[in-house]
């Protein structure tokens, strides 16, 4: 009898992960310079018509970083984050979005959804590595699907989280050697 549970526990979960993935399907970004390399995997929910920041992502309260799995940030070198120091290493990547700023996290723990039953965020501050805040910027026109990309700027690298009519850039500069 519990093998059958089993079976249908891993086959409902299995229906639940395909049909969330169909509407906010996974994405990798990564950027390479040089010896550094830094990658984020997350998924990229759509707009569809809804006010985002502060009613479907509320304000003051830690979101997954886009849906399903807790969004994953890694680089394989040591990097400086907005003059913070953060090791090289695979983080789960959180973030706080408040009306002109956000609070971006870097936490060690792997977690095995973004969300928990209660659909409360499934981070651990104590596990947190950095946490840091950044302004926001509005964006003149609507970015229906969120995105996270890597635009090189300068000597710096600014990792870029878009969705709705708001943007955060994070600043991240290679540690010297």
């Amino acid at each position: 009898m519990g093998g059958i549970i089993l079976v249908l526990t891993t086959v409902i979960l299995l229906i639940l992960r395909y049909n969330t993935k169909a509407h906010s399907p996974e994405d990798t970004v990564s950027y390479t310079e040089k010896d550094l390399k830094m990658e984020v995997f997350y998924n990229r929910p759509y707009k569809k018509e809804r006010d985002i920041f502060g009613n479907l992502v509320p304000y003051n309260e830690v979101w997954r970083t886009g849906a399903n799995e807790a969004t994953t940030f890694e680089t394989n070198k040591d990097i400086m984050v907005d003059g913070s120091l953060l090791q090289a290493g695979k983080y789960t990547l959180w973030t706080i979005p408040m009306k002109k700023s956000w609070k971006v996290i870097f936490n060690d723990k792997m977690y095995p959804w973004g969300i928990n039953l209660e659909e409360e965020a499934y981070r651990d501050p104590e596990s947190d590595a950095l946490v840091l805040e950044v302004p926001t910027q509005d964006l003149r026109k609507t970015l229906e699907q969120f995105t996270i990309r890597f635009d090189k700027q300068n000597e710096f690298v600014l990792l870029k989280l878009g969705w709705d009519h708001t943007l955060v850039s994070v600043p991240i500069k290679p540690e010297k050697a």
